[in-house]
């Protein structure tokens, strides 16, 4: 199994630890998703660390205040490690005030353009934004590789699957309210489907009570193979090939 989208920086316990447990629950690859500059370094020094970790490097919408020119230099010069696989997360957040609207769209398409310019998948963040969201990706992202990560917009699934993105499914598709994007995980092409955990955030149903971990994928995992009607191997041996195609890990 795979999880294709964690911050193990964020997590609990320390990054040895997660990782055992991951491996321990089967799980043989993890993206840990760096949100700022420090969290990008600490993301690629944990890359460094296990060969189980890659990283993804970039700047989420709700830290892009104030994103200038400097901070797109910075975010270049970690997307050369080779322990990079993937930019962002990157996109738009209009639930929390956080950033200005002009300060993320502004990283946001620095952020399109790095992931073209470095050949590597984009990943996207985006909430209560959908519509310029999926607006700024038609305008700028043709040609690259989106990965909608947390998948939250059901209503719009057949809009991004005509669009050719990836979408991952984290824990909150499991939760019993969350009908709609359950419903989803069944209709999302195989060559396009990813699971995550977004750890430490989102906690599948059936372990909510505790903080998430890249371990907890596997509950995901259990539930997305469920709604699509194969068994867990089925699905182990989808997403693990996606991922390698995605990230070349």
């Amino acid at each position: 199994m795979i999880d294709s989208h964690t911050h193990l920086h964020a997590c609990q316990p320390d990054d040895a630890a997660l990782v055992a447990a991951a491996v321990d629950a089967g799980v043989r690859r993890m993206l840990t998703v760096g949100t700022n500059g420090a969290t990008c370094r600490t993301a690629l020094l944990a890359a460094e660390r296990f060969p189980q970790v890659l990283a993804a490097i970039g700047r989420h919408p709700n830290e892009a205040t104030g994103f200038d020119d400097a901070d797109l230099v910075e975010l270049q010069a970690l997307a050369e490690h080779p322990r990079c696989v993937a930019i962002g997360e990157s996109g738009l957040d209009h639930y929390r005030d956080h950033a200005p609207h002009a300060d993320q769209q502004r990283a946001f398409v620095a952020q399109i353009e790095l992931a073209r310019t470095t050949g590597k998948p984009l990943v996207i963040h985006t909430r209560a934004a959908e519509d310029d969201t999926i607006a700024m990706l038609r305008e700028h992202a043709g040609g690259i590789e989106v990965i909608l990560h947390c998948f939250s917009m059901p209503d719009r699934l057949d809009e991004c699957i005509d669009e050719g993105w990836w979408i991952s499914f984290a824990g909150n598709a499991t939760y019993p309210k969350a009908q709609e994007i359950a419903a989803a995980v069944a209709r999302v092409p195989a060559e396009r489907l990813l699971v995550e955990t977004d750890a430490p955030y989102l906690t599948p149903q059936v372990v909510r009570k505790e903080r998430n971990q890249p371990a907890y994928v596997v509950h995901t995992a259990r539930f997305v193979a469920e709604q699509r009607g194969i068994s867990y191997e089925q699905l182990e041996q989808l997403v693990e090939g996606n991922a390698a195609t995605l990230f070349g890990w």
